[in-house]
């Protein structure tokens, strides 16, 4: 099944987008794309029971196609630094649940995150930001994605697991801390709740006078911008922070 399956190759990737977008952005706007799911696609190609089981059984095989998987994210990741439109590059994966990581964090420094080293370094390598998606409690391994991949900025934020909040304390004058206004609180939250929930979020992340601390906050959602967020509650938070800090 190895040998058969129709692995993707760089060439095999469609840039006609990104193509067009190189020619039609303004100078002061960037597009970018996820990348590099190095995990999750190796659970996606084995199914995760399965790849539990080959991890002690046939770790040769686990290997095999996290190569052919790591690779081809490396290439992508260059691909697309290439384009003047795409600002930085967004890792992502997926390497946690609510209470700790799909694998252990021995499996994952030693097997995953050394692939998401290499795309930080090729996004370094073209001077942009390697940035890192990644849903779940990444608590166990927050020090390696900072100190050796060498992430920009860490995305995805959960009340359930860690506010962004505490987040920011932990991690923030050593990386990046992207969005936090939890997606189930946007959803449920009424315009006054999410106008002081946007406020207290930015006083503790940007230093209450805006003047801003750290490595820097930026202001959204916990996790994507789902489809059954209320639009209007989505505009209300980007509102607050538009007015915050403004006399």
């Amino acid at each position: 099944d190895f040998e058969a399956y129709p692995w993707p190759k760089i060439s095999d990737v469609d840039f006609g987008p990104l193509e067009w977008l190189e020619k039609s952005l303004p100078e002061n706007m960037g597009v970018y794309d996820l990348t590099a799911h190095i995990l999750e696609m190796l659970t996606f190609l084995m199914g995760y029971e399965t790849f539990c089981y080959k991890v002690a059984d046939d770790p040769d095989l686990v290997d095999a196609i996290l190569e052919k998987v790591g690779t081809f994210y490396v290439g992508l990741t260059k691909a697309f630094c290439d384009f003047r439109c795409v600002p930085l590059a967004w890792g992502s994966g997926d390497m946690g649940f609510r209470t700790s990581t799909p694998a252990s964090p021995e499996f994952l420094r030693k097997k995953i995150l050394p692939w998401h080293r290499k795309c930080a370094e090729t996004a370094h390598g073209k001077g942009k930001l390697y940035l890192m998606h990644n849903c779940g409690n990444l608590a166990e391994v927050m020090d390696t994605l900072i100190d050796d991949v060498g992430i920009d900025a860490k995305h995805s934020f959960e009340d359930a697991i860690m506010p962004v909040t505490e987040a920011f304390k932990r991690w923030g004058k050593r990386v990046a801390i992207l969005g936090g206004i939890d997606v189930d609180f946007l959803i449920r939250g009424d315009e006054e709740a999410i106008r002081l929930r946007v406020r207290e979020t930015l006083d503790a992340c940007m230093g209450g006078d805006g003047t801003g601390f750290g490595t820097g906050y930026c202001l959204g959602t916990g996790n994507t911008v789902a489809n059954y967020i209320p639009v209007d509650n989505f505009l209300v938070m980007l509102d607050e922070g538009r007015k915050y800090g403004v006399a």
